[in-house]
């Protein structure tokens, strides 16, 4: 916006603008003519006024030549009527003025013209802005043509410019500066940056950030927002081209991309302000399109019916104001459209509306309705849009980001208050597993006391109320009352999944009592890979199942030897108790009610998931525990 205003002030100061000191003079005096030709031509190298024809007429620049459009009633034709390209001179004369010290150079705001302009000094071609040809950007560029022709320390007396120009294309002049380079280098530079190259870079800007835009739509093809602003970044860039492209531009289709343009940056801005209010808006629609496709069309340098040479410079001032009431009417009804549905789309018609008003100037400026020497505003809608486009994307980032912070913010709050009941179900989950774990090893421990230590105890009690137990029989009741407990406690220590750990426990409860009753214990026992299922209650089972085993042979076989030996068999580990006593019916044993040692290990054994089996006969009994190396979740 301050670029903007101080576009204005400048603009509103440009006539009073000069070169400062007395190394230039200001040339506003000159006589001018004008004569058909056949075509578009090169101009001469040397050229001597006297030889044009004498129908001079004096002018006071900066000036619309008035007549510049038809030929002056005295002149001769110098082609025949059907002739299309006429040439204007301009005569200005030196004569009498104090000119500074050289070298010299010859600076305008702009002329306006369509074809080739030349400048002679004193005869001398010295310079000239192309070869031969149409030219679309001479209005905005500022002229600075160089006098020094090596003609000596004289100024030139004379200073002739030819403007060639299609039939009916009106040509303008603002007033000349005849100096020193270093007096009107800082005017002519000033207005070339603030003129072209400024604008070029806005438009640069605009066009960088639209490729980036660009890209962000390959990345999100529902947002359509983006691929409407690289589309407004490219028409913006392409229809101001002819305000800052820094070479003479005569191709036909740079004049239909630089005309067309406008319509197709109109017609992208109000699909952008439908895309924010939401409003279809058909009717206007339909006319936006429309009158862009038809302009573009009849606008194409192959079209026979409106060919861009040598009409089109004639109709341009009317395309453009074409343009200027469409875009009216595009931000009129926008902003109308938007005023309660969206605010950035009535700050986007708020910006149009802007840019109306800079596009107003320069038609005015163009159709020499102010003076030439004044500014054209519309290279800075650009900046304009940019700006309005640019405000916008600002203000959503930063909602974007406060979004994004209060977002992170909610999902912080969630995030410590779910961690907060996270952490009390845990504690409470902790809690019901302690005691569910105390309530099942106290349960377990009650049912192996019933089951061992307690029926031993209920045993030797019933034997002693009757009397027939013996003194050694209730000692030998409470020796296998104390070796059931210890055995219990002795589930409870860590055996890490160790079967051998687990026996060797065994043996160090069960040895004594082997030795005192002359039985030898042959312990052969192998490394063996761990059980991961070996718990507190399974390894109860196992060492009740194994205790059972030598319990038999103690109480039964009357043996003198006792093997003890582990093996890997079938997937799993085999632990094997053999004796050399006398053996037993095995069958008729487990078939029998009056003793249940064999199928309370059978029973145990089942429940761990293994399998028992015995081998008896008149030398010895077999006794075999297979346990798997692994067990399934529903065994466990």
């Amino acid at each position: 916006m301050a670029l903007l205003i101080g576009v204005g002030v400048w603009y509103t100061h440009a006539g009073r603008t000069q070169p400062a000191g007395t190394a230039a003079v200001h040339l506003t005096q000159a006589d001018w003519q004008v004569t058909d030709a056949p075509d578009f031509s090169a101009p001469p190298h040397v050229l001597d006024s006297r030889t044009l024809p004498d129908s001079w007429r004096h002018v006071t620049l900066p000036s619309d030549l008035p007549d510049a459009a038809g030929r002056p009633a005295n002149a001769s034709p110098a082609v025949p009527a059907a002739g299309h390209v006429r040439v204007t001179w301009i005569r200005l004369s030196t004569r009498g003025l104090r000119i500074p010290a050289g070298p010299w150079v010859l600076y305008s705001a702009r002329a306006r013209t369509n074809g080739t302009l030349a400048v002679y000094a004193d005869g001398r071609l010295v310079a000239r802005a192309q070869e031969q040809g149409p030219l679309w950007n001479s209005l905005f560029t500022p002229l600075w043509a160089s006098l020094d022709s090596g003609a000596g320390d004289a100024p030139p007396a004379e200073v002739l410019i030819r403007l060639e120009h299609t039939a009916g294309t009106r040509v303008a002049l603002a007033s000349f500066w005849l100096g020193s380079a270093d007096a009107l280098r800082g005017s002519y530079y000033l207005r070339q940056w603030l003129q072209r190259e400024l604008p070029a870079t806005v438009g640069a800007a605009f066009l960088a950030v639209g490729i980036f835009a660009l890209f962000v739509w390959f990345r999100r093809r529902h947002e359509t927002g983006y691929l409407l602003f690289f589309n407004l970044a490219a028409t913006a860039f392409v229809a101001h081209l002819h305000y800052y492209v820094s070479l003479p531009v005569t191709g036909d289709w740079f004049a239909w991309l630089t005309i067309d343009s406008p319509f197709w940056l109109i017609a992208v801005v109000h699909f952008y302000l439908r895309l924010l209010h939401g409003r279809a808006l058909k009717g206007l629609t339909i006319a936006v399109v429309g009158i862009t496709a038809l302009v573009t069309v009849l606008t194409l340098p192959f079209v026979a019916v409106l060919p861009v040479l040598p009409d089109v410079p004639v109709i341009v001032p009317a395309i453009y104001a074409v343009a200027l009431l469409m875009a009216a009417a595009v931000g009129g009804v926008g902003l109308f459209s938007a005023w309660r549905r969206s605010g950035e789309a009535r700050f986007i018609a708020a910006g149009m509306a802007l840019c109306v008003l800079l596009g107003m100037s320069d038609w005015m400026l163009y159709n020499n309705v102010v003076s030439l020497e004044g500014w054209f505003l519309g290279a800075y809608t650009n900046a304009a849009t940019f700006g309005t486009f640019a405000i916008l994307m600002y203000r959503r980032y930063v909602g974007a980001i406060e979004e994004v912070e209060q977002v992170n913010a909610s999902l912080a709050q969630r995030l410590n208050a779910r961690e907060a009941e996270l952490e009390l179900s845990h504690q409470q989950l902790r809690e019901a597993e302690r005691r569910q774990t105390i309530s099942n090893e106290r349960q377990r421990l009650m049912q192996d006391m019933h089951d061992g230590l307690g029926s031993s105890l209920i045993s030797a009690i019933r034997s002693v109320e009757r009397g027939d137990a013996s003194d050694i029989r209730v000692s030998q009741i409470l020796k296998h009352c104390l070796d059931d407990l210890k055995l219990t406690i002795d589930s409870m220590e860590p055996v890490e999944a160790d079967l051998l750990l687990l026996l060797a426990t065994l043996r160090f409860r069960l040895e004594p009592r082997l030795e005192g009753t002359g039985i030898a214990l042959r312990w052969e026992v192998r490394e063996l890979p761990t059980l991961a299922w070996l718990d507190p209650s399974s390894a109860l089972h196992i060492l009740r199942i194994v205790q059972e085993s030598i319990a038999n042979i103690l109480h039964h076989t009357r043996a003198s030897e006792v093997r003890v030996s582990t093996a890997l068999e079938r997937e799993g580990v085999q632990v094997t108790v053999e004796d050399n006593g006398q053996g037993f019916d095995v069958e008729g044993v487990l078939g029998s009610t009056a003793g249940r040692g064999l199928a309370n290990q059978q029973r145990r054994a089942q429940a761990v998931g293994g399998t028992v089996s015995w081998r008896s006969g008149a030398t010895g009994t077999r006794f075999t525990l297979w346990l798997p190396l692994e067990r399934n979740a529903c065994e466990t």
